[in-house]
């Protein structure tokens, strides 16, 4: 039987190294499907419940991996069904690429069934790039393509097969007019470094200042240890923003965690009083949690020229490889023998995680969420990987958790959609099935996609060496996050037909397919149902019964913030009394280690 090009297709992703292929079948890909029943598991195809779960698979595997992530959809329904998955890569700055089934050339332009549009739809999601083949000689060029600009933009890309066109006998491009043909796969990033005047420029800025504040994103990650010497020169402190959690661990003591809107105190109050600001690798955009505009002289380094002083009118602007300009710059910055800086953020960084401590253990009804975050910290894994939703998770995995060792984490950062927590942390397992994996999930990101994924974890949890992959609910029965917003940036209060949710029992549930349910509803079992959770032989879902009245507050609260949540209440919000009162609770742990 000759090679079609569907076939030819696998074997080019093979070539690349592409392991598997997260996707849901259709007819629109029967071509694809047909050939990967022939290629003997490789790569392997990882069949979601849901394309846009396939979508948000390959991104938590391309982040955690380092790798290209692939997934593939049907025509019509299933390509649309990718987008909110390839936004998030797209706003991430994530490699994946998209393999998507269009119906048969025939009958394209004839208004057929399942017949979208599908270059205008993926227009902007695949900006970078997008093409649709039309004849077998356009591979392996339009692979190769895709995944090296996937590769070397950070973006996702997109390859429309028409369904006809997979069937067909596998012809390559002849070296010919109008032929284009490729090369041996393979993709290494180029290391770039700025310029050693505009370096050198930068280093007098910093050594000028006399209070520094360094904060770090994910562009910094591979530059960890050239952040640290930065930081031990000039006695900075390091903020990091949400996608850059795990750039550095938290145990080091100039480390002030998150900053912003789910930030910490030492962060913003090191924004507020430093004089000098460095950015690397961030694209963070509250810029009210940065230094007012002009009271700090501000050098960014990143590697995207498109993406650097946009949030703050900094002084020099460092085009390169993160840890090239840093390893450029270093010889020239003097070490700051003034350490009085430095011992303020030490101190408050101590006395911030004491107030952390004391905020997860006010008392909440039945169990405060902090607790769940703070109770994992001691016991995660040094090469734990943790995913988190949006929601209220986000707030507690950015504040609560202490990451050290080799752990990693992320969630979606940018576009902040609902759902992919559950199948990130699918992604990571396959992209390191002997690490434990731990996804923090609200119950409206359950319900709204991660039941069915439990689904997914339970069939291929026989492929992970290690088995620990620990997915834990919020169960509150509130779509907390927005019920906060609409008190504290509306002034009006919880909406119950808009933010209740159906009550249900998410470790029932789990054990109903195979996997380890554990109920917690009380706050002294959460510390030992992590402990079983973190030594089972299988996945495990935590039903945490927790308080949806306990404030994710901010480290600064604007008084209109403060005014409008207020209003909120006197409005009659049905868990007034609730919020208030433990409103008051979690504030004071905050002034008493002030006092």
């Amino acid at each position: 039987m000759s090679k079609q090009v569907a076939d030819h297709i696998l074997e080019r992703l093979r070539d690349w190294g592409v392991q598997q292929v997260f996707g849901y079948p259709g007819d629109g890909i029967n071509g694809l499907v047909a050939a990967f029943g022939r290629a003997d598991d490789r790569p392997r195809f990882i069949q979601a419940r849901h394309e846009e779960m396939a979508a948000f698979s390959a991104v938590g595997y391309a982040k955690f991996s380092g790798r290209v992530g692939v997934c593939a959809a049907t025509s019509g329904p299933g390509a649309i069904h990718l987008l909110n998955g390839l936004y998030d890569a797209k706003l991430d700055h994530v490699p994946v690429v998209a393999i998507v089934g269009q119906t048969a050339r025939s009958a394209m332009g004839g208004h057929y069934q399942q017949e979208v549009d599908l270059l205008s739809l993926f227009k902007d999601v695949a900006s970078e790039y997008v093409h649709m083949a039309t004849v077998p000689e356009q591979f392996p060029n339009l692979i190769d393509r895709a995944i090296r600009v996937a590769l070397a933009e950070r973006a996702p890309t997109a390859v429309i097969v028409p369904a006809d066109l997979q069937e067909m006998p596998y012809s390559p491009p002849r070296h010919a007019f109008k032929q284009v043909p490729s090369s041996v796969p393979g993709y290494r990033p180029p290391v770039t470094c700025a310029p050693e005047d505009e370096i050198a420029r930068a280093a007098e800025v910093i050594n000028a200042g006399a209070r520094t504040a360094i904060l770090v994103g994910q562009g910094a990650r591979d530059a960890a240890d050239e952040v640290r010497q930065v930081a031990e020169l000039t006695g900075a402190g390091v903020a990091k923003a949400l996608l850059g959690k795990d750039v550095l661990p938290d145990d080091l003591p100039y480390v002030t965690g998150p900053i912003g809107l789910l930030g910490s105190r030492p962060s913003y109050e090191m924004m507020r009083d430093c004089d000098t600001l460095l950015i690397v690798g961030s694209n963070f955009p509250y810029s009210q949690f940065l230094p007012e505009f002009g009271s700090a002289r501000a050098v960014q380094i990143d590697v995207d020229g498109k993406m650097i002083g946009m949030r703050y009118p900094t002084e020099v602007n460092l085009v390169g490889d993160a840890a090239a300009t840093l390893r450029s710059l270093i010889p020239r910055l003097r070490r700051r023998d003034d350490r009085s800086w430095r011992e303020t953020i030490e101190g408050n960084v101590a006395a911030w995680w004491e107030t952390v401590e004391r905020q997860a253990r006010v008392p909440a009804e039945p169990t405060n969420p902090m607790l769940l975050f703070w109770e994992l910290s001691a016991r995660l894994p040094d090469d734990a990987i943790v995913t988190a939703d949006s929601g209220s998770a986000a707030n507690w995995y950015a504040r609560d958790l202490r990451f050290r060792g080799r752990m990693r984490g992320s969630l979606s950062g940018t576009l902040a959609t609902m759902g992919p927590g559950v199948p990130y942390a699918i992604g990571a397992k396959f992209a390191h099935p002997s690490r434990p994996v731990i996804a923090l999930v609200g119950d409206g990101a359950m319900q709204m996609n991660g039941l069915a994924e439990l689904l997914t974890i339970a069939r291929y949890r026989e492929r992970w060496s290690d088995p620990r992959l620990v997915v834990a609910v919020l169960h509150n029965n509130d779509l907390n996050q927005v019920t906060w917003e609409l008190r504290a940036m509306g002034g009006e209060p919880k909406f119950e037909e808009s933010q209740n949710l159906p009550d249900m029992n998410y470790a029932a549930f789990a054990q109903s397919i195979g996997l380890e349910g554990v109920v917690v509803d009380r706050p002294e079992e959460i510390g030992p149902a992590w402990e079983r959770a973190l030594a089972a032989d299988r996945p495990v879902v935590l039903d945490v019964h927790c308080d949806p009245d306990i404030p994710p507050i901010p480290p600064h609260a604007e008084f209109e913030q403060l005014k409008d949540a207020a209003e909120a209440i006197l409005k009659g919000d049905p868990d007034g009394f609730g919020v208030v009162r433990k409103g008051l609770k979690t504030k004071a742990q905050e002034l008493f280690s002030r006092s």
